[in-house]
């Protein structure tokens, strides 16, 4: 299995993602959206930073499940209900990235949306991994 990841010169340097991913000789895991959900189907977390954390843990423990790992992740689709707030937040969000996940970055989309299932969440996110 080889994973390849891409950033061609054409396109403007990329933070906190990655352009391309190229997956070779693989298994793909597709991953369902998850939000800042407990065991006990509650949200946790007021803000933007600590409902990350937890959406990042249940989604790499879904990974898990799977028989995955975090460089494994190959596309993140981020919902939020504000996105300028995510953006405001991205170095906090980015220390959380880099000690749960580390730092690969799989190629990723954030999209505005006016609001999730749960009324209490601020993102959800989704992924794809790819496996050996």
């Amino acid at each position: 299995m080889t994973v390849r990841r891409i950033n061609p010169s054409e396109l403007a340097p990329p933070i906190g993602f990655t352009h391309v991913v190229v997956a070779e000789g693989t298994t793909m895991v597709l991953l369902a959206g998850q939000t800042a959900v407990n065991v006990e189907g509650e949200i946790v977390g007021k803000g933007i930073v600590e409902q990350f954390e937890q959406v990042m843990t249940n989604l790499l423990a879904a990974l898990a499940a799977a028989g995955g790992a975090p460089s494994q992740l190959a596309k993140l689709t981020i919902y939020s209900v504000d996105p300028v707030d995510y953006r405001e937040h991205a170095k906090e969000i980015g220390r959380i990235w880099h000690r749960l996940v580390g730092r690969d970055y799989p190629a990723m989309t954030l999209i505005g949306v006016t609001r999730l299932y749960d009324d209490a969440a601020l993102l959800e996110i989704e992924g794809t991994a790819i496996l050996p």
